[in-house]
């Protein structure tokens, strides 16, 4: 039987990690592993070898296929880090966890091409870029050269800027018009796997990031493979008067509503969570 609301679920998309070809036809679930001091959720408990391996170990049991490894926070008013300060608090994190648990896929959630060439010799899968490559004019050519897939993010051209909510037109139209351009840059470099990430809590106001969620399904109408994040964001905890910590039904509910619009991978803090969420997408259709 299938949902009433599902759209695209069923396309089948892939993504070549290494020779590795991952199936997109149904969604998977990115585990967030942040090795930073000052993250808004879970700042400083990850941020050692022996922490972060049990969060890994974790989060792959309760039923996540990618770890999403972030050196930099990126919430307002973070502690901004050069490449090789990122180098240095990554150290040899990722191919300590290859080494544990070589199934997992890793992604490296950074906008600096000196980061991606690290990483790449390090073992990681995927790439995860919040800046489009506009915060390193390297980093599209860079991510090519490796032959990694791509998290394609929509954000404000800046890093200074990339909180402010100054976006007057339709959100799909100004998303939709962004990623077209970006994905011709990146078909011109060479890459070739590239997942859309719409950008939820940057620079978005809450009505924009609920249509987000409402009209998913149209965002790049159903070409690329979409990654959504919405975990602990303040869009949803600060109209309910709540903490990051303790929306995770009604942040279930709005995954349950993307999944049908055809979200094919979750960027979340509690994986056990978004597990039941995605079983219960999957048993439904």
């Amino acid at each position: 039987m299938k949902s009433p609301e599902s759209t695209e679920q069923n396309a089948y998309f892939s993504m070549n990690c290494r020779g590795k070809l991952i199936d997109l036809t149904f969604p998977k679930i990115m585990g967030i592993l942040n090795l930073t001091p000052d993250s808004f959720s879970d700042g400083g408990k990850f941020n050692d070898e022996k922490t972060a391996l049990f969060q890994a170990e974790k989060m792959l049991k309760d039923g996540a296929e990618i770890i999403d490894i972030g050196p930099q926070s990126t919430r307002p008013n973070a502690e901004f880090l050069s490449a090789d300060e990122e180098i240095s608090r990554i150290g040899n994190m990722m191919s300590v966890i290859k080494k544990e648990f070589p199934e997992a896929l890793i992604s490296l959630d950074t906008f600096y091409a000196e980061t991606v060439k690290f990483g790449f010799n390090e073992g990681v899968d995927i790439i995860n870029d919040i800046s489009g490559g506009m915060f390193d004019n390297k980093m599209f050519e860079t991510v090519a050269k490796t032959g990694l897939p791509y998290i394609l993010m929509h954000v404000n051209p800046t890093y200074e800027s990339m909180h402010e909510k100054k976006i007057e037109d339709d959100i799909i139209l100004t998303i939709n018009k962004y990623f077209s351009e970006k994905i011709l840059e990146l078909k011109r470099f060479g890459v070739k796997d590239i997942i859309l990430d719409p950008g939820f809590g940057f620079g978005k106001s809450v009505e924009q990031q609920h249509q987000m969620i409402d009209e998913l399904e149209h965002i790049s109408f159903g070409k690329y493979p979409v990654l959504v994040g919405i975990s602990r964001k303040s869009f949803i905890y600060k109209p309910l008067g709540k903490k990051p910590l303790d929306i995770n039904e009604e942040t279930q509910k709005l995954h349950l509503k993307m999944l049908a619009r055809g979200a094919k991978i979750l960027r979340v803090h509690d994986v056990a969570e978004a597990k039941k969420t995605v079983d219960e997408f999957l048993n439904f259709n």
